[in-house]
């Protein structure tokens, strides 16, 4: 079971990238943030967090590895995906549940940023669309 998820919260941990076979294939590449989504209300003295939680969330895509450098422990994030439930055993066999973040979109959010770099546009020899 999932359901559509958008949410907007900071990176707590640094991001885990890890590569899995795919026969002949290009492996698939998963990268995995842990993200404290917050609740943020009004209040006298600025804004208190009420009822926030912390979700593992996962992008599989083809430059997870070069993202897993990208993205950084405190980075505010705009998530947009599917919540699922992960059914799974601890030791001692007992079923237990998580609740994760499928998500299709990551958005790197301006705060506590002290600058952005942007990569150079693709000569037009190269086969790459040229915006002029």
């Amino acid at each position: 079971m999932s359901t559509h998820f958008y949410g907007e919260g900071n990176i707590g941990s640094a991001p885990e990238f890890r590569e899995f076979p795919n026969g002949n294939e290009e492996p698939r590449r998963l990268l995995r943030l842990n993200v404290y989504f917050d609740n943020p209300v009004p209040s006298k003295d600025g804004f208190e967090d009420r009822g926030g939680f912390w979700a593992p969330v996962e992008i599989w895509h083809r430059d997870a590895e070069h993202w897993s450098t990208l993205y950084q422990r405190g980075m505010r994030v705009f998530v947009a995906g599917r919540q699922e439930r992960d059914d799974w055993k601890d030791a001692d066999d007992n079923p237990k549940h998580t609740h994760k973040i499928n998500a299709r979109n990551i958005g790197i959010l301006p705060y506590r940023l002290d600058a952005v770099t942007m990569k150079p546009k693709p000569e037009s020899g190269s086969g790459d669309k040229v915006d002029e």
